[in-house]
Protein backbone atom coordinates (compact mmCIF):
# COMPACT_ATOMS: atom_id res chain seq x y z
CA UNK A 1 0.00 0.00 0.00
CA UNK A 2 1.38 3.08 -0.85
CA UNK A 3 1.73 6.42 0.95
CA UNK A 4 -1.25 8.34 -0.52
CA UNK A 5 -3.53 4.87 -0.08
CA UNK A 6 -2.60 4.80 3.47
CA UNK A 7 -3.40 8.32 4.02
CA UNK A 8 -6.83 7.91 2.60
CA UNK A 9 -7.75 4.95 4.79
CA UNK A 10 -6.01 6.71 7.33
CA UNK A 11 -8.74 9.27 6.79
CA UNK A 12 -11.50 7.48 6.29
CA UNK A 13 -10.83 5.91 9.66
CA UNK A 14 -10.63 9.61 11.48
CA UNK A 15 -13.76 10.70 9.71
CA UNK A 16 -16.03 7.85 11.26
CA UNK A 17 -14.60 8.17 15.01
CA UNK A 18 -14.93 12.49 14.13
CA UNK A 19 -18.78 11.49 13.37
CA UNK A 20 -19.58 10.83 17.07
CA UNK A 21 -17.37 13.27 18.77
CA UNK A 22 -20.57 15.89 18.41
CA UNK A 23 -22.87 13.65 20.29
CA UNK A 24 -20.49 12.31 22.94
CA UNK A 25 -18.90 15.71 23.86
CA UNK A 26 -22.31 16.60 25.06
CA UNK A 27 -23.92 14.25 26.87
CA UNK A 28 -20.20 14.41 28.92
CA UNK A 29 -20.51 18.41 29.00
CA UNK A 30 -23.56 17.70 30.61
CA UNK A 31 -22.67 15.62 33.20
CA UNK A 32 -18.85 16.78 33.99
CA UNK A 33 -19.00 20.66 33.03
CA UNK A 34 -17.92 21.74 29.37
CA UNK A 35 -14.14 22.33 30.24
CA UNK A 36 -13.92 19.39 32.97
CA UNK A 37 -15.13 17.16 30.52
CA UNK A 38 -13.24 18.48 27.19
CA UNK A 39 -9.69 18.50 30.26
CA UNK A 40 -9.78 15.55 30.73
CA UNK A 41 -10.24 13.70 27.04
CA UNK A 42 -6.95 15.69 26.36
CA UNK A 43 -4.99 15.53 29.39
CA UNK A 44 -5.60 11.99 29.23
CA UNK A 45 -5.19 11.60 25.27
CA UNK A 46 -1.87 13.39 25.22
CA UNK A 47 -0.79 11.66 28.28
CA UNK A 48 -0.74 8.51 27.10
CA UNK A 49 0.41 9.22 23.52
CA UNK A 50 3.22 11.23 24.55
CA UNK A 51 4.19 8.46 26.85
CA UNK A 52 3.83 5.83 23.89
CA UNK A 53 6.44 8.65 22.49
CA UNK A 54 8.58 8.48 25.13
CA UNK A 55 8.64 4.91 25.46
CA UNK A 56 9.21 4.57 21.52
CA UNK A 57 12.20 6.94 21.70
CA UNK A 58 10.13 8.97 18.82
CA UNK A 59 9.97 12.37 21.13
CA UNK A 60 13.53 13.55 19.48
CA UNK A 61 12.49 12.93 15.97
CA UNK A 62 9.16 15.24 16.49
CA UNK A 63 10.91 17.88 18.20
CA UNK A 64 13.34 18.28 14.82
CA UNK A 65 10.10 19.06 12.88
CA UNK A 66 9.71 22.73 11.55
CA UNK A 67 9.36 25.27 14.33
CA UNK A 68 6.08 26.34 11.98
CA UNK A 69 4.61 23.45 12.11
CA UNK A 70 5.15 22.27 15.71
CA UNK A 71 4.08 26.09 16.93
CA UNK A 72 1.79 27.17 14.06
CA UNK A 73 -0.16 24.25 13.67
CA UNK A 74 0.25 23.72 17.25
CA UNK A 75 -1.45 27.13 18.09
CA UNK A 76 -4.06 26.44 15.76
CA UNK A 77 -5.07 22.75 16.66
CA UNK A 78 -5.12 24.20 20.72
CA UNK A 79 -7.80 27.25 19.29
CA UNK A 80 -10.00 24.53 17.44
CA UNK A 81 -10.26 22.31 20.76
CA UNK A 82 -10.66 25.00 22.91
CA UNK A 83 -13.33 26.82 20.22
CA UNK A 84 -15.16 23.63 19.69
CA UNK A 85 -15.58 22.07 22.82
CA UNK A 86 -16.67 25.60 24.17
CA UNK A 87 -19.22 26.07 21.16
CA UNK A 88 -21.06 22.74 22.00
CA UNK A 89 -21.16 23.60 25.91
CA UNK A 90 -22.37 26.69 25.88
CA UNK A 91 -25.47 25.85 23.40
CA UNK A 92 -28.25 26.03 24.72
CA UNK A 93 -30.01 22.63 24.25
CA UNK A 94 -29.07 19.61 22.21
CA UNK A 95 -30.80 20.34 19.19
CA UNK A 96 -28.68 23.49 18.99
CA UNK A 97 -25.83 21.14 19.62
CA UNK A 98 -26.32 19.04 16.41
CA UNK A 99 -26.46 22.85 14.83
CA UNK A 100 -23.59 24.10 15.93
CA UNK A 101 -21.97 20.86 14.64
CA UNK A 102 -22.69 21.80 11.42
CA UNK A 103 -21.44 24.99 11.65
CA UNK A 104 -17.82 23.27 12.57
CA UNK A 105 -18.38 20.51 9.64
CA UNK A 106 -18.01 24.19 6.99
CA UNK A 107 -14.32 22.86 7.08
CA UNK A 108 -14.13 20.59 4.99
CA UNK A 109 -14.82 23.78 2.21
CA UNK A 110 -12.86 25.72 3.82
CA UNK A 111 -10.34 23.46 3.61
CA UNK A 112 -10.54 23.09 -0.03
CA UNK A 113 -10.65 26.62 -0.43
CA UNK A 114 -7.89 27.24 1.87
CA UNK A 115 -5.58 25.26 -0.42
CA UNK A 116 -5.38 27.88 -3.37
CA UNK A 117 -3.25 30.75 -1.43
CA UNK A 118 -1.24 27.63 0.94
CA UNK A 119 -1.02 25.10 -1.73
CA UNK A 120 -0.91 26.66 -4.90
CA UNK A 121 -4.07 24.28 -5.97
CA UNK A 122 -5.88 25.47 -9.29
CA UNK A 123 -9.99 26.08 -8.65
CA UNK A 124 -12.75 26.49 -11.12
CA UNK A 125 -15.91 29.06 -11.03
CA UNK A 126 -17.79 26.31 -9.10
CA UNK A 127 -15.86 26.87 -6.28
CA UNK A 128 -17.85 29.96 -4.83
CA UNK A 129 -21.53 28.20 -5.41
CA UNK A 130 -20.11 25.19 -3.65
CA UNK A 131 -19.27 27.64 -0.63
CA UNK A 132 -22.54 29.11 -0.91
CA UNK A 133 -24.25 26.05 -0.72
CA UNK A 134 -22.43 24.85 2.83
CA UNK A 135 -23.46 28.27 4.15
CA UNK A 136 -26.84 28.02 3.49
CA UNK A 137 -27.06 24.64 4.65
CA UNK A 138 -25.92 26.08 7.88
CA UNK A 139 -28.31 28.52 7.66
CA UNK A 140 -31.59 26.24 6.63
CA UNK A 141 -30.31 23.79 9.92
CA UNK A 142 -30.18 26.80 12.37
CA UNK A 143 -33.89 27.63 11.63
CA UNK A 144 -36.61 25.88 13.33
CA UNK A 145 -39.23 24.71 11.42
CA UNK A 146 -42.02 26.18 11.89
CA UNK A 147 -40.63 29.71 12.57
CA UNK A 148 -39.61 32.77 10.81
CA UNK A 149 -36.54 34.45 9.93
CA UNK A 150 -36.99 37.17 12.25
CA UNK A 151 -37.35 34.65 15.18
CA UNK A 152 -34.83 33.09 14.03
CA UNK A 153 -32.44 36.13 13.93
CA UNK A 154 -33.83 36.60 17.57
CA UNK A 155 -32.15 33.15 18.87
CA UNK A 156 -28.81 33.74 17.11
CA UNK A 157 -29.48 37.28 18.89
CA UNK A 158 -29.68 36.03 22.18
CA UNK A 159 -27.15 32.98 21.92
CA UNK A 160 -24.90 33.88 18.82
CA UNK A 161 -21.45 32.36 20.73
CA UNK A 162 -21.46 29.27 20.02
CA UNK A 163 -22.15 29.49 16.65
CA UNK A 164 -19.41 32.02 16.14
CA UNK A 165 -17.40 30.01 18.22
CA UNK A 166 -17.92 26.76 16.18
CA UNK A 167 -17.02 29.13 13.04
CA UNK A 168 -13.96 30.01 14.67
CA UNK A 169 -13.19 26.27 15.08
CA UNK A 170 -13.62 25.23 11.20
CA UNK A 171 -11.29 28.03 10.24
CA UNK A 172 -8.76 26.87 12.64
CA UNK A 173 -9.35 23.25 11.47
CA UNK A 174 -8.99 24.41 7.79
CA UNK A 175 -6.01 26.28 8.56
CA UNK A 176 -4.23 23.44 10.19
CA UNK A 177 -4.97 20.68 7.65
CA UNK A 178 -3.16 22.93 5.51
CA UNK A 179 -0.57 24.38 6.97
CA UNK A 180 0.45 20.67 8.39
CA UNK A 181 0.60 19.49 4.67
CA UNK A 182 2.91 22.34 3.49
CA UNK A 183 5.21 22.34 6.98
CA UNK A 184 5.75 19.06 7.85
CA UNK A 185 4.98 16.96 4.36
CA UNK A 186 8.30 15.55 4.33
CA UNK A 187 7.99 14.78 8.54
CA UNK A 188 8.01 11.23 9.03
CA UNK A 189 6.25 11.96 12.55
CA UNK A 190 3.50 14.46 13.33
CA UNK A 191 2.65 16.15 16.52
CA UNK A 192 -0.29 15.59 17.25
CA UNK A 193 0.67 14.07 21.02
CA UNK A 194 2.30 17.28 22.02
CA UNK A 195 -0.67 19.34 20.49
CA UNK A 196 -3.14 17.14 22.47
CA UNK A 197 -1.44 17.72 25.52
CA UNK A 198 -1.17 21.26 25.11
CA UNK A 199 -4.92 21.65 24.61
CA UNK A 200 -5.68 19.50 27.80
CA UNK A 201 -3.04 21.84 29.70
CA UNK A 202 -4.76 24.97 28.51
CA UNK A 203 -8.79 23.79 28.83
CA UNK A 204 -7.47 22.95 32.36
CA UNK A 205 -6.64 26.52 33.08
CA UNK A 206 -9.50 27.75 31.66
CA UNK A 207 -11.06 24.95 34.02
CA UNK A 208 -9.64 26.91 36.95
CA UNK A 209 -10.74 30.39 36.56
CA UNK A 210 -14.44 28.85 35.70
CA UNK A 211 -15.16 26.43 37.89
CA UNK A 212 -18.04 23.96 37.52
CA UNK A 213 -20.06 21.07 38.89
CA UNK A 214 -19.42 17.94 38.19
CA UNK A 215 -21.26 14.32 38.66
CA UNK A 216 -18.95 11.70 38.10
CA UNK A 217 -20.90 8.13 36.35
CA UNK A 218 -19.88 5.14 35.14
CA UNK A 219 -21.25 6.25 31.49
CA UNK A 220 -19.17 9.54 31.97
CA UNK A 221 -16.14 7.05 33.00
CA UNK A 222 -17.30 4.91 29.50
CA UNK A 223 -17.77 8.18 27.41
CA UNK A 224 -14.40 9.73 28.44
CA UNK A 225 -12.06 6.29 27.67
CA UNK A 226 -14.04 6.02 24.36
CA UNK A 227 -13.61 10.48 23.63
CA UNK A 228 -9.69 9.81 24.87
CA UNK A 229 -8.87 6.66 22.55
CA UNK A 230 -11.11 7.16 19.42
CA UNK A 231 -12.08 10.13 18.28
CA UNK A 232 -9.11 11.87 19.98
CA UNK A 233 -5.61 10.06 19.80
CA UNK A 234 -6.42 7.74 16.53
CA UNK A 235 -8.27 10.21 14.54
CA UNK A 236 -6.16 13.39 15.29
CA UNK A 237 -3.12 11.09 14.23
CA UNK A 238 -4.74 9.64 11.88
CA UNK A 239 -5.79 12.74 9.79
CA UNK A 240 -2.20 14.39 10.92
CA UNK A 241 -0.91 11.61 8.91
CA UNK A 242 -3.25 11.99 5.74
CA UNK A 243 -2.80 15.56 5.35
CA UNK A 244 0.60 15.37 5.48
CA UNK A 245 1.71 12.49 3.44
CA UNK A 246 -2.21 11.54 1.41
CA UNK A 247 -4.01 13.33 -1.44
CA UNK A 248 -5.01 16.50 0.12
CA UNK A 249 -8.16 17.34 -2.16
CA UNK A 250 -9.34 13.53 -2.24
CA UNK A 251 -8.61 12.92 1.45
CA UNK A 252 -10.81 16.46 2.44
CA UNK A 253 -13.44 15.49 -0.43
CA UNK A 254 -13.86 12.35 1.78
CA UNK A 255 -15.02 14.55 4.76
CA UNK A 256 -18.14 15.81 3.09
CA UNK A 257 -19.32 12.41 4.92
CA UNK A 258 -18.94 13.70 8.45
CA UNK A 259 -21.61 16.29 8.67
CA UNK A 260 -24.14 13.65 7.75
CA UNK A 261 -22.57 11.20 10.27
CA UNK A 262 -22.82 13.54 12.63
CA UNK A 263 -26.62 14.25 12.32
CA UNK A 264 -27.52 10.48 12.62
CA UNK A 265 -25.13 9.48 15.56
CA UNK A 266 -26.03 12.88 17.48
CA UNK A 267 -30.02 12.27 16.68
CA UNK A 268 -29.32 8.17 18.16
CA UNK A 269 -27.40 8.63 20.88
CA UNK A 270 -28.86 12.44 22.31
CA UNK A 271 -32.45 11.27 21.36
CA UNK A 272 -32.90 14.66 19.48
CA UNK A 273 -36.26 14.86 17.57
CA UNK A 274 -35.18 16.96 14.18
CA UNK A 275 -37.06 18.58 11.74
CA UNK A 276 -36.50 17.99 8.09
CA UNK A 277 -34.50 21.72 7.77
CA UNK A 278 -31.71 20.01 10.08
CA UNK A 279 -31.60 16.62 7.56
CA UNK A 280 -32.06 19.38 4.20
CA UNK A 281 -29.15 22.19 5.56
CA UNK A 282 -26.79 18.93 6.04
CA UNK A 283 -27.41 17.50 2.77
CA UNK A 284 -26.11 21.27 1.45
CA UNK A 285 -23.63 20.91 3.52
CA UNK A 286 -22.31 18.29 1.77
CA UNK A 287 -23.32 19.36 -1.61
CA UNK A 288 -21.19 22.45 -1.18
CA UNK A 289 -18.23 20.04 0.27
CA UNK A 290 -18.40 18.16 -3.21
CA UNK A 291 -19.04 20.98 -5.35
CA UNK A 292 -15.52 22.55 -3.55
CA UNK A 293 -14.20 19.44 -4.26
CA UNK A 294 -14.64 19.13 -7.94
CA UNK A 295 -13.72 22.55 -8.17
CA UNK A 296 -10.62 22.20 -6.92
CA UNK A 297 -7.16 20.27 -8.80
CA UNK A 298 -4.20 19.86 -6.57
CA UNK A 299 -0.80 21.30 -8.16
Amino acid sequence: MDEKTRGTVQAIFALLFWGSTIAFSRSLAEKLGTLTSASCIFLLAGGLSCAYLIVSHRLQRILRASRFYLFGCGILFVVYMASLYLAIGTATNRLQTLEVGLVNYLWPSLTLVLTIPILRSKARFTLIPGCLLGFGGVLLASAQFGESWETFAGNLGSNWAPYMLALVAAVCWALYSNLTRRWARKSQSGAVPLFLLASGLVLVALRFLFPERTEWTSQSMLELAYMAVFPTILAYAFWDAAMRKGNVTLVASLSYLTPLLSIIIGTLYLGVGIGWNLWAGCLLVIAGSVTCKLSVEED
